[in-house]
């Protein structure tokens, strides 16, 4: 009995990332990570599956399964899908013996309508949460990334996600200025799915082109000594059968640098349009980045270079938003001005 009881009102942090989304209960820390990918039959309209599950399925369903991503660029893409997974999550963590509601903060980009921050708000009181909370992904970061927010001077974050790169300038616990463009990871992985496309006529999907990102991607050309090759397979275009090919940093970080170029623009707009007070305090302490994309190699050397101010990678860029959100949600009274709420 006293384990239902303990059950009773929960209070869940959701990271509903383009590419991947970790859930936080409060009291218990980060419960899961999963990928954002879910498995319809067409039949139906059945969820199939959701997470590590759904992605094992993705390129490789039959005609009657689909396997999507149902956010895009940091937003929801498929409304149905959405409400599907957020409710599979909430039902994960909470299991069916649950009498209350729980209360459910979902973080979103800063740079989101008011349209699109009204569906994630009722997508999550449709999937069975009693109130939903938003928090601004930037936001979230800075407070995983341990920046102290509430202070009246101005830090910097940079957020690259898989769907978008968020820079924002906080000061007292708000965002100053932000800009973010709709270009994260899975627009890198694309970058180098149609540059093999185009100069060998191979034709590779996108868990490829991931694992090729990984493995031998830059931001910037590296010295001779640290250039990286790996073998490459996949369907060559004219003929149809398979090919393998050998590929190198070099032209990966070709490939890639249109993607990585308006990344670097985003984070460039926000330091011209930055009051100059805050302008100084950010010179002082450096850029501090987050997000799964900013583990790209060489990308805060890049970035140091294109903007004169040092960057550096926070302690665990691909929790920060999560850490953030829990701790947002574990101290509502300190963050209710940073969060919105229905």
């Amino acid at each position: 009995m006293t384990k239902i009881m303990f059950n009773l009102s929960k209070r869940i942090g959701i990271d509903l990332g383009t590419a991947n989304s970790l859930v936080y209960l409060a009291g218990s820390g980060i419960v899961l990570n999963e990928p954002t990918v879910v498995a319809i039959s067409t039949d139906d309209n059945k969820v199939l599956a959701v997470g590590n599950e759904a992605k094992e399925m993705l390129g490789r369903t039959p005609g009657n399964i689909m396997a999507s991503r149902p956010m895009k660029d940091g937003v929801i893409a498929d409304y149905v899908i959405t409400e599907a997974m957020l409710r599979y999550f909430i039902d994960r963590v909470l299991g069916s013996m649950r009498f209350l509601k729980p209360e459910v903060m979902v973080c979103v980009p800063a740079g989101v309508t008011s349209v699109e921050r009204r569906a994630v708000l009722d997508a999550t009181l449709s999937a069975g949460a009693k109130t939903a909370y938003l928090i601004d992904e930037p936001l979230a970061a800075a407070i995983g990334a341990n920046i102290p927010i509430a202070n009246p001077s101005g830090n910097m974050i940079v957020d690259i996600g898989g769907g978008t790169a968020e820079a924002a300038v906080i000061c007292l616990g708000g965002v100053v200025v932000h800009s973010s463009v709709r270009v994260g990871g899975n627009k890198i992985d694309e970058a180098i799915q149609n540059y093999i496309r185009k100069k060998f006529n191979l034709i590779i999907g996108e868990r490829a082109a991931e694992e090729i990102k990984v493995r031998i991607g830059s931001a910037i050309l590296p010295k001779e000594l640290e250039v990286k090759k790996m073998e490459v397979r996949g369907r060559d275009s004219p003929t149809g059968l398979p090919r393998t090919i050998v590929l190198s940093t070099v032209e990966i970080t070709e490939a890639i640098s249109d993607p990585v170029r308006k990344i670097i623009g985003a984070v460039k707009g926000v330091l011209e349009q930055t009051p100059p007070e805050l302008a100084s305090d950010i010179i002082d302490k450096g850029i501090v980045m987050s997000g799964g994309t900013s583990l790209l190699s060489n990308l805060d050397k890049l970035m140091t270079e294109e903007t004169g101010v040092p960057c550096h990678i926070s302690e665990n860029p691909l929790l920060s938003v999560i850490l953030g959100t829990g701790m947002a949600l574990e101290n509502l009274d300190l963050y209710k001005r940073s969060v919105s709420k229905k």
